[in-house]
């Protein structure tokens, strides 16, 4: 049985493939299986990946389009190993990203979720996340607050994070009816009954396609978190409501954005408290400014500029 399952969601990500699959291979602790959920691609990327099968390295076909969350079930039903960790098609690990986590494992047995931080490539520039890692000393390992660390972007981004299966046999596995953020879902799940273990090093790279990473697709008829169903639990967790507000903001702002209506139950059970001066700003602008300050987010970043609410 491998150390390690690596599962790739893939659907039509021919251009970038490959080389997710090279970090992989290229990683320094080589006890894995790589899981490759191919869902109805209909570019070439399932034959590039069809090039790289072996003993490792499996290809496993959805007879339908199933979405995101769908894919990495189907990973987590069909791996071997008790430590789940994913990448994103488009994205790449440096090469000792298994070797810290497994340095992780060993170390903090009461952890049952791993992570290390992660680097953004703009167009070819390299950034730092605005994820609240600067107040971490820079060779930091150890248990982290999950909910009081992570009010910025993720601490940790699904490429850059280990599950131990036990998790998802305790909390449930992704969403499949949500169509939007299933990761912050389950994140909050997960989070909330398990240890965090972080690496404070950069071991994954994140790609972001500058020309429409802000304004990506439409959210409007996709059906998204309902962050209520956790409110309960805030009773006994300040940290948690504080998380569950930071992520209403961003989501009830992105709603606004698309002048879905939506936006209003999002933002209603908000402590303005838990929200920095900007933050409540943004949320009062009308769509018009809010779309506008967009525009003006992806020509600073084009100049090497990365601003922040944060």
């Amino acid at each position: 049985m491998p150390f390690f399952s690596v599962i790739i969601p893939l659907y039509n990500k021919e251009k970038y493939i490959e080389k997710a699959l090279k970090s992989i291979l290229n990683q320094t602790f080589t006890d894995y299986e790589v899981l490759i959920i191919n869902d109805c691609s209909t570019d070439k990327s399932a034959e590039i990946a069809s090039t790289f099968l072996s003993e490792k390295v499996q290809l496993i076909h959805h007879e339908k389009n199933s979405g995101l969350a769908a894919s990495r079930n189907t990973g987590i039903k069909k791996a071997r190993a008790n430590y789940v960790t994913f990448l994103d098609a488009d994205d790449v690990w440096k090469p000792h990203f298994l070797e810290k986590i497994f340095q992780l494992i060993e170390t903090f047995s009461e952890a049952r979720i791993f992570a290390t931080n992660y680097e953004e490539i703009w167009n070819q520039t390299v950034k730092k996340p605005h994820n609240g890692n600067e107040n971490l000393p820079e060779h930091f390992t150890g248990y982290v607050d999950f909910f009081k660390t992570n009010l910025k972007q993720g601490i940790y981004n699904h490429g850059s994070v280990c599950v131990h299966k036990e998790v998802y046999e305790k909390v449930g596995f992704y969403n499949e009816n949500i169509q939007l953020s299933q990761d912050l879902d389950f994140n909050i799940r997960a989070n909330y009954q398990y240890k965090l273990a972080y690496d404070n090093s950069v071991q994954m790279s994140y790609f972001m396609q500058t020309d429409n990473q802000l304004t990506r697709s439409s959210i409007v008829n996709k059906t998204i978190p309902n962050y209520d169903l956790y409110e309960d639990w805030t009773k006994n967790n300040a940290n948690l409501k504080k998380y569950l507000d930071f992520e209403r903001y961003v989501l009830g702002k992105r709603l606004k954005k698309n002048n879905d209506l939506r936006w209003k139950k999002m933002t209603a059970n908000i402590d303005t408290n838990n929200l920095n001066w900007k933050q409540n700003l943004l949320l009062k602008l009308p769509s018009s400014m809010l779309n506008l300050i967009d525009k003006l987010k992806l020509f600073l970043l084009k100049l090497g500029i990365k601003p922040s609410t944060y």
